[in-house]
């Protein structure tokens, strides 16, 4: 059930949490563009970038979901938000994600952002696509063969855009 998942801003406290959410999603390479051998050092270092606004989804006082939120671009293009989002494998289908698509769209709201883009789906991630969609997210645009996915070869990749 959604309304039991609270989505709270990420605390130094985890870190371990964090990692044990984002390695196997990682590690999979089948979802997330980055290398599949990244150490943990280097992905929390990736996910906690000094420009990414991280939160953790909870369900019962356990972690099973992150999002970052940021600007897409500086300059002309720092009013349309970016975010990344995984949840733990164990959460997969629980609402999860949807959760943190809506609070990502709130948040990005009380920041003055007008609208939010993917710049980056994989397309054979159809949970990801299909839900993004069912957020009132548009594909703008297919980069094709663009994701060398381990298992399937080259991929198309979405870019996804929505109006907030």
């Amino acid at each position: 059930m959604a309304s039991d998942i609270h989505i709270r801003n990420y605390r130094e406290s985890d870190r371990d949490n964090l990692w044990s959410i984002l390695e196997p999603t990682f590690r999979s390479g089948e979802s997330y563009p980055v290398d599949q051998n990244i150490s943990k050092v280097d992905g929390l270092t990736y996910w906690l970038q000094p420009v990414h606004q991280v939160f953790i989804a909870e369900r019962n006082n356990t972690a099973l979901g992150t999002y970052y939120l940021k600007a897409n671009q500086s300059g002309g293009g720092s009013h349309v938000a970016n975010c990344g989002y995984i949840v733990a494998p164990e959460a997969t289908g629980h609402g999860i994600a949807s959760a943190m698509c809506t609070h990502s769209q709130e948040q990005a709201r009380q920041q003055n952002f007008r609208a939010m883009q993917f710049n980056f789906v994989i397309s054979t991630n159809k949970g990801a696509v299909s839900l993004w969609q069912k957020h009132g997210f548009e594909i703008v645009g297919t980069l094709p063969k663009a994701y060398a996915h381990p298992l399937l070869g080259f991929v198309d990749a979405f870019v996804m855009y929505k109006t907030l």
